[in-house]
Order: structure tokens, then C-alpha cells, then sequence
């Protein structure tokens, strides 16, 4: 697919949903905890499979908001203990609240505060809320309830969330996010609710999840993308029957949403008498469906983000990452959507050149659709030879035309081998961009490759053999989406 094509109308959408959350937040006490699940910014996933919807779609939203809104950020004190990662950014939990904060900071929202979650005295833990106060950060702490989600009596008493620090919040809207999955951010809405009801706030509670989508059918292939991309936490799309029972009205939702149902009507009950929300798809606030402009774009995006999906998947289970499980649900997803990896046409590019030539190989669909390949040679690895092959055909250069000399290679590979004590000889793709950075400072053709690289954005890439670390990152520096097959190198074969 094109990368031009565009599905979603990322301005209507910022202008529906913020309209949409100040309308929520003036059927409470003008007060709401907004709880807010997924990537606040860097939201790829939804960029992909919603061709238009810009990854900081969320953020700039929440910013036509700022005078209103406050952050709240929750971490799991037992994630700090662990030190637990974000795969997607290499750092640790609490290494990444501080990102968050000055990411919000520097964009002009205001975060009130940092909320401990699970805490019990953990050292790690304890440390961390040190490092915070002495930046002038407010950190509260909130506890584990016995019998947590189930004891509603205990939970809803000044034992449960009684006991919990009350977050002191200043803004009619208080948005509570979290590194990742885990952190509490729904049990830290829901104190506050509490407390805020001691007080004589009749605050309320809304959930902000792009995915899945509720307003369109269950098996749309943007709805299976997200169970895809959530197959490590096996998320399981679900008509959700309360809102059908309430309103004969059939919507999609997710199984932990559809489960915690009951439980949190009762907790609300425990607290204001009454629930407010009659099915789990009230509690949302997403808008996303309404800003689709061309399904079968939207539709084509997805399925090629799910058979991306299942390539990161077999990589992750080849290096120990990932389980089975996993894979089977991806392929089970395949099925219902009625497509198989041939779909991607740089698989099937790849693929039949390695089959027919019987070394590593790579392709490239350009944002012209245009198909490029490569194969591993004396001097570069497959990925490598990728990209000056793609950045020549951009620039109009013919494919003969060297743009970094083979004798300029030569000294670089000594390097690699003679002085560094490698074993493979062959340029990555970080070395051949140096070495062509070089010779655009005395070759024209060079200088004219090198100026094509923003067009690699949002390119596709596939790959014959599975793709070192380096290679990996420098592809996603550039933008493509890039996969593999499951098969590990061959020693004097391959980068």
C-alpha cells in the first residue's frame, strides 16, 4: 500500500475528541479522571493501521485541552523493584516517568503529580520517590487491597481505598497515564474517586483506549491489527453484551474491560448509590471510528500491520521472547481475515530472489510501489546493498553507477576485521550510510542518494534472514516497517 493513501481525518478527530471529553467532563461535578490507556504520543500502531493519524494524534489533543487538564503518571512500585523495561524504548519504568514528564512539560501541559501504586516500602521504590521530591515532585503512595478487584466492602472503606493517599489535583480534568500496562491507573481513578466523594465531589471516571474501536464490527480488520498487536496479553475482542442489553446496541469491546464490568458497577454503587454507566462501552470517550474517511484504506493497512505483527512475533519466538501461543493466535487471526503472508509484496520479492540465488536477500516497495531488491555480495550485507539500491532508484541514478567506491569499502572492512576483531568483512547499514555521507562531500551521485533518505518513511522492507540489532534500528530511524523471516544467519553468508 501506498503511504500517500490516506484513511483517517486526523484534524476532525482532534477537534471531535477534545469537544467530546469537555462535554464528559460537565456531566460530573466538573471534575474527571480520565484514565488513559495505549501511547500518549508515539502512537505507531494507530498511525499504521489509521493511515492519516498523525503518532502524536493524542498528545496534541490533550494540548487543545491544556488549560483544563492536569497529568497524573502511575507507576507500579513493584516495576521499579524489577526494573522493568519498555521493549519498544529500552529503558526502564521509572526512567521512562521521567521522559514522560518532560515530554508533557515541554509541550505545556502540567503534571501534578507521580502516584505509587502496590507500595510497600520497597527500597527501589523508595529511592525513586527520594529522586522525585528532591525535583519538587509530588509522589503519593497507594497500597494493595486484599481481595482486590472482588472485596467490594473492604475495597470501598476507609481500609481500602480509604488508605490510600488522596492525589491532590487542582484542574477540572485529570488525565492518569502509566509507562505501560500494569501500573494501576484504573484502581488510582477509582480512589479518587472515593476520596473526592468524602469530600462532597461527585466526581467521575472515563476510560480513553484508541482499541479497540467500538463503533465499528468486531472483525474488522482494524479491530483484529489491535488483538495482534496485543497478542503477548491475549486481549480478546468481545461484543460487549451489557451495551446490548441496555440499548439493543451491538459494539465492540475488550474481554478485561467486559470482566471488570460488574466489578467496578459495584464499586461505583458503593461509592455514589449508583453507577452512571450502564455497559463498558459507556465509560469510553474514544472517537476514532467516526474519523475513518476510506474503510478500504483503513482495512488494507491493517491486514498488512497484521501479517507485520506475525513476523515480529516468529522473530521474538526464534530468540526466546516470545511463546508459541503467541504465533498460533496471529495465524488464527490471519484466518478470520482471510490472508496469508503473500499479501506483503516485499515478502513474496524476497523470498523468490533467496530461493532462486541461494544467499540473503532483501526488497523494498518504495512510495511509488515500485518493488527493489538486493542480495548479500562481497562488500555488503543484504540490508546495506537495500538501501543504496533504493536510493538510487529514488534519485533517478542508474542501478550500475557505484555512489561510494569499492576502493573507498576496502579500508573499512580492514578496520572491521584487522584492528576491531570482527569475523564479517560486509558493511551494515549504519557503516554504508557513513561511508556514503563521505562520498557526498566530493561525489554528485553520492550527494544526491544520500538527499533521498526522508523518502524511505513509511516504505516497506522485508528481509530473507532474520536482521541484527544495528540494522534493525537504523530501518526504524528511517521509518520503514521492516520484518524478516525466522531464519538465523549463516555463518560466511550473511551481514
Amino acid at each position: 500500500m501506498s503511504p500517500s493513501k490516506i484513511g483517517f481525518d486526523n484534524e476532525k478527530y482532534l477537534k471531535m475528541q477534545s469537544e467530546h471529553i469537555k462535554e464528559r467532563i460537565s456531566k460530573f461535578g466538573n471534575k474527571l479522571y480520565l484514565e488513559f490507556g495505549g501511547k500518549l504520543f508515539d502512537d505507531y500502531h494507530a498511525s499504521r493501521v489509521l493511515p492519516g493519524f498523525e503518532p502524536d494524534s493524542k498528545l496534541r489533543m490533550l494540548m487543545q485541552l491544556s488549560e483544563q487538564a492536569e497529568i497524573v503518571i502511575v507507576i507500579n512500585a513493584n516495576d521499579i523493584e524489577k526494573n522493568k523495561m519498555r521493549g519498544d524504548l529500552g529503558i526502564t519504568y521509572d526512567e521512562d516517568v521521567k521522559r514522560l514528564m518532560s515530554e508533557f512539560e515541554k509541550r505545556g501541559l502540567y503534571v501534578g503529580s507521580v502516584v505509587l501504586t502496590h507500595y510497600s516500602a520497597q527500597p527501589a521504590a523508595d529511592m525513586f520517590k527520594e529522586r522525585m521530591g528532591k525535583n519538587g515532585v509530588r509522589v503519593y503512595m497507594h497500597y494493595m487491597i486484599e481481595g482486590y478487584p472482588s472485596n467490594i466492602p473492604l475495597i470501598v472503606s476507609d481500609e481500602g481505598f480509604g488508605k490510600n493517599e488522596y492525589i491532590e489535583t487542582s484542574r477540572p480534568l485529570v488525565v492518569v497515564t502509566a509507562p505501560g500496562p500494569g501500573s494501576g491507573k484504573m484502581a488510582t481513578c477509582l480512589s479518587q474517586l472515593y476520596h473526592e466523594n468524602k469530600r462532597g465531589i461527585k466526581a467521575g471516571y472515563a476510560k480513553y483506549e484508541t482499541f479497540p474501536i467500538w463503533n465499528i464490527p468486531l472483525k474488522h480488520p482494524v479491530n483484529l491489527a489491535y488483538e495482534a498487536a496485543t497478542a503477548d496479553l491475549n486481549d480478546v475482542n468481545m461484543i460487549d453484551p451489557f451495551h446490548l442489553e441496555a440499548y439493543n446496541e451491538t459494539t465492540v469491546n475488550y474481554n478485561r474491560d467486559i470482566e471488570i464490568f460488574p466489578v467496578l458497577n459495584a464499586i461505583f454503587e458503593g461509592i455514589y448509590g449508583e453507577c452512571p454507566y450502564k455497559s463498558p462501552t459507556d465509560m469510553g470517550v474514544n472517537m476514532a471510528g467516526n474519523c475513518i474517511v476510506d474503510d478500504e484504506v483503513c482495512c488494507e493497512a491493517s491486514l498488512q500491520e497484521i501479517i507485520r505483527r506475525y513476523y515480529n512475533t516468529v522473530n521474538a519466538v526464534k530468540k526466546e521472547k516470545a511463546s508459541e501461543n503467541e504465533v498460533y493466535k496471529i495465524e488464527l487471526l490471519m484466518k478470520q481475515a482471510k490472508i496469508t503472508t503473500d499479501l506483503r509484496k516485499v515478502t513474496v520479492a524476497a523470498n523468490e530472489r533467496a530461493a532462486r540465488l541461494h544467499v540473503p536477500t532483501a526488497a523494498i516497495e518504495l512510495q511509488s510501489g515500485e518493488i527493489i531488491t538486493s542480495k548479500t555480495t562481497n562488500l555488503l550485507g543484504a540490508s546495506a546493498a537495500l538501501l543504496l539500491n533504493a536510493l538510487k532508484a529514488i534519485a533517478g541514478i542508474d542501478h550500475g553507477l557505484h555512489v561510494i567506491s569499492p576502493e573507498s569499502i576496502a579500508p573499512i572492512q580492514e578496520l572491521k576485521v584487522k584492528y576491531l576483531g570482527g569475523n564479517n568483512p560486509r558493511l551494515h547499514t549504519d557503516e554504508v550510510l557513513i561511508a556514503l555521507a563521505t562520498s557526498a562531500t566530493t561525489d554528485e551521485n553520492a550527494r544526491l542518494a544520500l538527499e533521498q533518505l526522508p523518502l524511505l518513511k513509511g516504505c516497506q522492507v522485508h528481509t530473507s534472514v532474520m536482521l541484527s540489532e544495528v540494522d534493525i534500528k537504523i530501518f526504524r530511524k528511517l521509518g520503514c516497517d521492516v520484518t524478516s523471516e525466522p531464519v538465523k544467519k549463516v555463518e560466511g553468508q550473511i551481514d
